[in-house]
């Protein structure tokens, strides 16, 4: 993993204005999925002068150059995270909207089995589980 948001936007020549890192360091700081109003609203706290267009924007380039990942939960919002995060799974609960990150190793080794099995060598995969909480 790169070491920042920024310096892989900079080894991609992408031109980091203000409000770029401003916005780079707000996605590498979420632990969250965060939607474009989301990263708005934590932006703009930092300076009231970002715009949402100037955000939409740099969601967009950021996305195009690989260092952002676009991710829908079936909720009808385009969420966002860090292209570099570690390889995850996510558990969506469908009452809340919580997105509960999750790293499973026999679910890793038997996705990598049917891949086999298929013929096929695995070279990524996204996983998104929906469901709702057992009554206790």
């Amino acid at each position: 993993m790169s070491d920042t948001m920024i310096s892989r936007c900079e080894a991609k020549s992408l031109r980091m204005t203000g409000p770029r890192k401003i916005i780079a360091t707000v996605l590498e700081a979420a632990d969250d999925h965060p939607d474009v109003d989301e990263l708005y609203a934590r932006a703009a706290a930092v300076d009231k002068r970002i715009s949402l267009a100037t955000v939409y924007r740099t969601v967009k380039l950021f996305e195009e150059a690989g260092i952002l990942d676009r991710v829908d939960f079936g909720d009808g919002r385009s969420r966002y995270e860090n292209a570099e995060r570690a390889h995850h799974d996510h558990l969506i609960d469908l009452n809340s909207g919580e997105v509960i990150e999750f790293v499973d190793p026999e679910i890793e080794a038997l996705q990598e089995k049917i891949a086999q099995r298929l013929g096929y060598r695995l070279t990524g995969h996204k996983l998104e589980l929906y469901g709702v909480p057992l009554k206790k």
